[in-house]
Formats: C-alpha cells, sequence, structure tokens
C-alpha cells in the first residue's frame, strides 16, 4: 500500500534522490501515539510517513541494530528535513551553484588558451607578417582582391595584438575563474557570504555582457544576460541581501509541523 500526492513537488523530488526521511522505520516498535508516523499493518509489516514528501511507504520492522531505537521520540525532538519554501530555495542555490561552477570551467578554458596565445605571440606575428606579406603578392599578380581581404583582415588582428592587452585579459580570466570557483563551492554549501559574492560579481560582469550585446545581438549573448539578471533579482529578493525585505533577520519562515502531521493517515485503511 502506498499513499502518494497527487502534484509533483520538489519535496517528491529531492526524495527521489536523497530517499525518504522516515523515523517510523528505525524503531523497534509503534505505539498508538505514534499513528501520525507509522502504523503496522496485518501482514506484520508496517506504513511509515516521510516527513519531507508526506509519502506512505510499506516496510518490514527493521532488524535490531545499533541505528534501530525501541521507540520514536517526541515529535517535537525528532529531526526535521526541509521542506516548501526553504527547500525550493535550497534547490534553486544548487542550481545556481552549477551555473557558476561551469562559468568558473569556462573562464579557465579561456585563461589556458590566453596563456598559450601569450606564450606563442611573436611567433605567431612573424608567421602573420609572412602570409601576409605572400597574399599580398599574389594578390598583385592574380587580382583576386575580395579574397585577400578576409583573410588579411584576421591576419592583420592577429599582427596587431599587444601583449599587455592579452595579460590584462588572462589575469581577469583566471581572477574570474577563481571567484566564480569560490561562488560555486560557497553556494552548494548554502554559505551567506557566497550569496553577497554571487550577487556582486553578477553586477561586475552586466556591464560587459550589455556592452556585447550593443556590438553584436545574438541568442547565446541574450540568454546570458537574462539569466544572470534573473539570478541577481532572485538573490537579492529572496534571500534578503543589502537590507532588502527587512534583511537576514526576517528570512526563515518557521514550518507548521502540527499542522503537516495532522494530515489524514492511513491508519483507517488498515
Amino acid at each position: 500500500m502506498r499513499f502518494v500526492p497527487r502534484q509533483w513537488h520538489t519535496e517528491t523530488w529531492v526524495c527521489s534522490m536523497r530517499g525518504h526521511v522516515a523515523p517510523a522505520a528505525k524503531v523497534q516498535r509503534l505505539r498508538p501515539e505514534d499513528r501520525r508516523l507509522g502504523v503496522e499493518v496485518d501482514d506484520g509489516n508496517r506504513l511509515v510517513r516521510c516527513l519531507r514528501c508526506d509519502v506512505w511507504i510499506e516496510v518490514a520492522p527493521p532488524e535490531p541494530g545499533p541505528e534501530v531505537g525501541d521507540v520514536l521520540p517526541p515529535v517535537a525532538v525528532l529531526p526535521k528535513p526541509r521542506r516548501g519554501k526553504v527547500l525550493q530555495e535550497a534547490v534553486l542555490l544548487r542550481l545556481i551553484a552549477i551555473n557558476r561552477a561551469l562559468h568558473s570551467f569556462a573562464f579557465g578554458l579561456l585563461a589556458l588558451a590566453l596563456g598559450i596565445l601569450e606564450l606563442k605571440l611573436p611567433g605567431l606575428q612573424h608567421s602573420a607578417k609572412d602570409l601576409d606579406e605572400r597574399l599580398s603578392a599574389t594578390v598583385n599578380q592574380t587580382g583576386q582582391q575580395a579574397s585577400r581581404d578576409h583573410i588579411g583582415d584576421a591576419l592583420h588582428r592577429v599582427i596587431g595584438l599587444h601583449r599587455s592587452a592579452i595579460a590584462v585579459l588572462l589575469a581577469t580570466a583566471i581572477a574570474y575563474s577563481i571567484i566564480e570557483g569560490i561562488e560555486a563551492v560557497g553556494l552548494w554549501r548554502e554559505r551567506r557570504w557566497a550569496e553577497y559574492l554571487t550577487a556582486l560579481a553578477t553586477v561586475g560582469l552586466l556591464p560587459f555582457e550589455i556592452r556585447e550585446l550593443t556590438e553584436r545581438v545574438t541568442v547565446l549573448r541574450v540568454v546570458a544576460l537574462v539569466v544572470n539578471v534573473a539570478i541577481l533579482v532572485w538573490l537579492v529578493w529572496a534571500k534578503h541581501l543589502f537590507g532588502v525585505r527587512g534583511g537576514p533577520s526576517t528570512l526563515h519562515e518557521e514550518v507548521d509541523w502540527d499542522e503537516i502531521l495532522a494530515a489524514p493517515t492511513p491508519a483507517s485503511h488498515t
């Protein structure tokens, strides 16, 4: 017998990955006063309630062991899993952490490419000059100026690169790779300082993203800007950063466990 909520929600999704939180499955016997958390059934098994997603699961009584108690402690002292808005915000923070980890990886690859470019720049520029001179001589002989223009522009960009500019870009890429990596770890561990760091770093990146859009509009750039703005707004509003909505003192909402556990139980089906 299994009692499943009608609508999918975050709690169900988390339980599907991390398992249920059913304290009644880890005690030797259930008492009548435990009926909100577990009940015995006629076949010797029991129905136990998950405190996270409210699913009732049929299980066999546990074998004696160090993790198995005699009876359930009072509901007030039972460890409670997160649920509702608090759990939803935790999941969103993990998704943002994954986003930041991907950013860190991308900036790391960019830094690696810039480092290689800086080391090989003199040789590349020398080769580009030789190729440009050969193309110029070929054009003079064949008259294929249109084909030469596209290649020549690319070669001139390589020739015109300055090591100082590459060094600045390299340092910026390394810095953001480290910052985004720190953000990812901090957000995954749900540290408040990481929320502030993410908000400030996102604000710092927005001018560059807007400038890129003014030069050329692409789907990827628009999506990146929208995602970062959404992350910034959500962090400031939902996590009460910078004193918004009363600051951290008004951040956490209490869960009414008496109301949750007052929901119908399967006792009438046993």
